[in-house]
């Protein structure tokens, strides 16, 4: 029988033959049955590891010429990119404006599902044209049968910016491996249920994001040692984790923490500064900038030594 479908031959859409019966098992099996193939999934992720890492090579080198982080998508795919953006402010301290997604369907399609909105190839290209993408930005298509035109779009405008392209897919064979920068593919399998890309794909691709982010952020010198110093302090528990870094690195009192922090305006990594160099706020700044703004630099002690020690490791 000839093949109809334009889908039918995608890994993401393919039946699994592991979970046949799923709709005959126990709630523990079907639990069993899905950790199983998330197995999987992890596993095909680790082979992508080194793609990976020169992904974050490419979102540094971006952030470090003064460019934007630009995540593209539709449905599951999409909410996954602005998830990664809705976070970078409040865990990195970063404008709103740095990091950036585009969703198919716009703002409404986040909470609700809109179908069709995906095979709008032009208005992909559209919604790059709005932000103004330029040469030093990297835009980062999401999608997971590697096929959706609205992330087609907005990569084909991208490319003809001068931007970076990463594109992030579940499907290794996607021909867009020749048109983009890099191309991360965890070949994850097929679904617990067929098609249903939020399952395996879904997990692995935010697996990828996280990892994309959160290693450009480390470069450029948003943590010191593995605490987030650039934290905004915008709740409660937030700012009790910023009084606790400063308590962890310099050994203060969570009270003279807290007055520290209210002298260095809310800013961990001036406190932290102040205290280490005596410096007044201001000056604790311009050592700062000077170190780009890298605590480690701007101390010239690592955080490591202090780690270990009140985590008693030798």
């Amino acid at each position: 029988m000839a093949v109809q479908s334009k889908w039918q031959s995608l890994p993401t859409e393919a039946i699994n033959p592991s979970t046949l019966a799923i709709d005959k098992l126990s709630p523990a099996d079907i639990v069993e049955g899905m950790l199983n193939e998330d197995r999987k999934m992890l596993a095909a992720v680790h082979r992508e590891k080194d793609r990976i890492a020169v992904g974050i090579e490419i979102v540094t080198h971006a952030l470090r010429k003064g460019g934007r982080v630009v995540f593209v998508g539709a449905g599951t795919s999409g909410r996954l990119g602005v998830v990664e953006s809705a976070e970078m402010p409040p865990t990195f301290g970063t404008k709103p404006d740095l990091v950036l997604a585009v969703m198919a369907g716009g703002q409404d399609a986040v909470m609700r599902a809109k179908e069709g909105v995906e095979d709008h190839y032009e208005e992909g290209a559209r919604s790059i044209n709005r932000l103004r993408a330029t040469k030093d930005d990297v835009v980062i298509g999401v999608s997971a049968s590697g096929m959706t035109p609205f992330v087609r779009g907005a990569l084909t405008r991208a490319r003809r910016a001068g931007s970076k392209i990463i594109f992030v897919t579940c499907d290794p064979r996607t021909e867009l491996q020749t048109f983009v920068d890099l191309t991360i593919a965890p070949a994850v399998g097929p679904e617990v249920i067929a098609g249903s890309t939020r399952l395996k794909a879904g997990t692995a691709t935010k697996l990828v994001l996280n990892m994309l982010t959160t290693g450009a952020m480390v470069r450029i010198g948003k943590t010191y040692g593995n605490l987030m110093v650039d934290v905004q302090a915008g709740s409660e528990k937030l700012r009790d984790r910023a009084r606790r870094i400063i308590t962890i690195v310099t050994g203060l009192e969570y009270d003279a923490a807290d007055e520290l922090l209210h002298r260095a305006k809310g800013d961990v990594k001036a406190a932290i500064v102040m205290q280490k160099t005596g410096l007044t706020y201001a000056k604790a700044m311009v050592r700062l900038r000077k170190a780009h703004d890298v605590v480690r630099d701007a101390i010239g002690e690592d955080a490591e030594a202090r780690l270990k020690q009140l985590l008693e490791i030798e």
